[in-house]
């Protein structure tokens, strides 16, 4: 029997853990992990550079200024006529679905759980945290203090939230959205990894 493509994708809150866990629960199914790796995949897929993709990242809004980046990409009629947002979200859609169709895969954010909906042996995971916990983590990254994590979170998440909810008509963080929503901060990042590594094994008869 050949064997399944597990593919996983991870939803996460700022702070909670998500990337590491990502990490680990590929390194448990030994699959590819695609974070910010996706946008050198997508800017290979376009021709376009890195950097606008990079601007791009899980926002709506940078659009005014994409236009000094254009020498990076090409002359003036490609920018005319490819670039826009809704393209660069599909360019980066594509190389995700390439990329799931390949081998097993772990993704985080980037609406692949939209992206690849319609895809098999797949399983959409959310990984929240309790607000504590993401302060002090975003403290601890950032070296800033607790005034200032929390505004960082609240600003990224919006934006965030507001790609996700955009692109796919759905509502970002939403229950309905996942086959598993988890607090890492309640078992900690290594047993969450864990729970769902047992989770998606379950599921999959593994």
């Amino acid at each position: 029997m050949e064997k399944k493509h597990i593919i996983i994708n991870v939803g996460r809150q700022l702070g909670s853990g998500g990337h590491d866990i990502a990490r680990m629960l590929a390194m448990d199914f030994n699959a590819k992990y695609y974070d910010r790796e996706l946008l050198n995949l997508a800017a290979k897929e376009s021709g376009f550079s890195e950097k606008v993709f990079e601007l791009h990242d899980e926002q709506r809004g940078f659009f005014k200024s994409l236009r000094q980046y254009v020498p990076f990409v090409g002359d003036s009629s490609i920018y005319a006529n490819n670039i826009s947002q809704e393209n660069l979200f599909k360019f980066q859609s594509d190389a995700i679905r390439k990329a799931a169709q390949e081998g097993s895969c772990v993704f985080v954010g980037r609406c692949a759980d939209y992206v690849l909906r319609d895809f098999d042996n797949v399983v959409n995971v959310f990984i929240s945290a309790s607000k504590r916990f993401r302060i002090d983590q975003i403290m601890a990254k950032q070296k800033i203090d607790k005034n200032a994590a929390l505004k960082f979170i609240q600003q990224r998440e919006a934006t965030r939230a507001a790609y996700y909810n955009y692109y796919t008509g759905k509502k970002w963080g939403s229950s309905e959205s996942y086959d598993l929503c988890i607090d890492a901060s309640v078992l900690g990042l290594q047993a969450t990894e864990k729970f769902i590594a047992d989770f998606v094994r379950k599921k999959f008869g593994l």
